[in-house]
């Protein structure tokens, strides 16, 4: 199957069987979804969305969080993945915010990155879902599952050769979706070690099923 095919054949389905597809993260305005996504990083949204509504609750703005201190941010957060950094990077993100962009939370992919704490692919997410804007972002599920569907090159190292790859043949309209798309099949159905290939309803147009498990399943 071409490349073209594959695309085709992953919009095709997804917007119909899933076209509401929205980030698993609870928060209720940008400045909260930002400090989510910070937080998020190589952690599960479960545990972010166990420890940000204490975190919400006291700093519940910019400008609070802007003059806090390491030890009482430290405590709120302290059981998701690298808290120590996590900590100085929402304390220093939210004085960038509030003294260089007037605590709007910045719309450009470029000016996000500015703040600490924030990557690309972090960037990317506030970019499409607060925005609305045609912006890739490039988690491990992204990273995975679009190879495993064959919708990117195998020799893909980096999660920047994915994003290009992925928004050069995604049309516009469908990118922002379609990044939600593959992070849930990857959370839910492609898991890493064991994908749920026999409960997968996308196996016609998978690489990995092609080329490991269609002849296997034939005889």
């Amino acid at each position: 199957m071409q490349k073209k095919e594959r695309f085709e054949n992953f919009v095709a389905y997804f917007t119909e069987n899933q076209p509401e597809a929205e980030t698993e993260l609870n928060y209720s305005n940008p400045f909260e979804l930002l400090v989510a996504v910070i937080l998020s990083a190589q952690c599960t949204d479960k545990r972010i969305n166990a420890v940000t509504p204490a975190l919400f609750e006291k700093f519940p703005t910019a400008e609070l969080l802007a003059v806090s201190h390491f030890d009482e941010v430290f405590p709120l957060i302290r059981s998701v993945s690298y808290p120590n950094n996590k900590s100085k990077h929402l304390i220093g993100m939210a004085k960038m915010l509030v003294e260089d962009f007037n605590s709007e939370i910045p719309a450009d992919i470029k000016e996000l990155q500015k703040l600490p704490g924030v990557g690309r692919k972090t960037a990317n997410v506030i970019a499409s879902v607060i925005y609305h804007q045609p912006a890739m972002a490039v988690d491990t599920h992204v990273f995975r599952v679009s190879k495993r569907l064959g919708l990117v090159a195998q020799n893909a190292k980096t999660p920047l050769e994915v994003e290009k790859q992925l928004v050069k043949y995604i049309p516009e309209d469908y990118i922002a979706r379609a990044h939600h798309w593959l992070i849930l099949h990857g959370r839910y159905v492609c898991l890493a070690r064991t994908p749920k290939c026999e409960e997968c309803n996308i196996t016609h147009f998978c690489r990995y099923f092609e080329k490991n498990l269609a002849k296997v399943s034939k005889k």
